[in-house]
């Protein structure tokens, strides 16, 4: 299939051998970002761990400064009628006890985050094959299984997200929106790049962060220095 005018023309205003500083991908991404519609900025690592031993399963939460940019659909379950309102008033979109588990049992998954209240993990461990490939399950390290659910709510609302590696060693994370300031990506994609770095496993050896490129949902990717990422963030 013949590529687009629009895609050739983006592919020649990046070097695909060079690794860029951070400041200067941003910089070409946003140039690049020239669809129709207010495209998504990425970021995406492969690491230097082999996710089929269990501590090197790179899992965990990071806090956006400036937010992805998106409106986040987030559902909590819990049984307390205050656990309940609070979630309501912080924000949530659907709120349940064993009822909200078995509508997720039948299929629906139309949500971005999912909240649960310690005292539910039973019920909700039943979710497992239906939750687990889509990243939406619940646990005590991303911050989604605690008492705390309005606060929960509020965070996720906020701009933190949840970040995992896949089988083959890759994580793929949002950054914000083509629109953002330059600034504001730059800000959002060091807190991620961060988050993942310190959640290196003692167990990982040789080079961790293998490659990282960031883009645009319908531009080129920019190849990041990930020495100069590594020796920003472990200092």
């Amino acid at each position: 299939m013949a590529q687009s005018k629009r895609t050739v023309t983006n592919s020649t205003k990046r070097d695909p051998e060079k690794k860029y500083p951070l400041t200067e991908a941003i910089v070409g991404v946003k140039a690049c970002a020239n669809a129709k519609f207010d495209e998504s900025v990425d970021l995406a690592f492969h690491l230097g761990v082999d996710p089929r031993h269990a501590d090197q399963m790179i899992r965990g939460s990071v806090s956006l400064p400036h937010g992805t940019g998106k409106k986040v659909r987030v559902i909590v379950v819990c049984k307390q009628d205050a656990q309940a309102a609070a979630a309501r008033e912080a924000g949530a979109d659907e709120v349940g006890g064993d009822d909200l588990v078995a509508k997720i049992q039948a299929g629906w998954t139309d949500f971005d985050a999912m909240i649960a209240a310690p005292d539910m993990m039973g019920s909700v461990g039943k979710l497992g094959k239906v939750l687990g490939p889509r990243g939406l399950m619940p646990s005590p390290k991303a911050g989604t299984v605690t008492p705390n659910v309005a606060n929960a709510v509020k965070e996720i609302k906020k701009g933190k997200i949840d970040f995992r590696v896949d089988k083959n060693a890759n994580i793929h994370v949002p950054v914000g929106k083509a629109s953002f300031s330059e600034v504001q990506i730059g800000e959002n994609a060091s807190a991620v790049i961060g988050a993942i770095i310190k959640a290196k496993p003692a167990s990982a050896k040789g080079v961790y962060l293998k490659s990282c490129t960031v883009s645009s949902t319908m531009g080129p990717g920019y190849k990041l220095d990930t020495t100069q990422l590594t020796a920003a963030h472990e200092e």
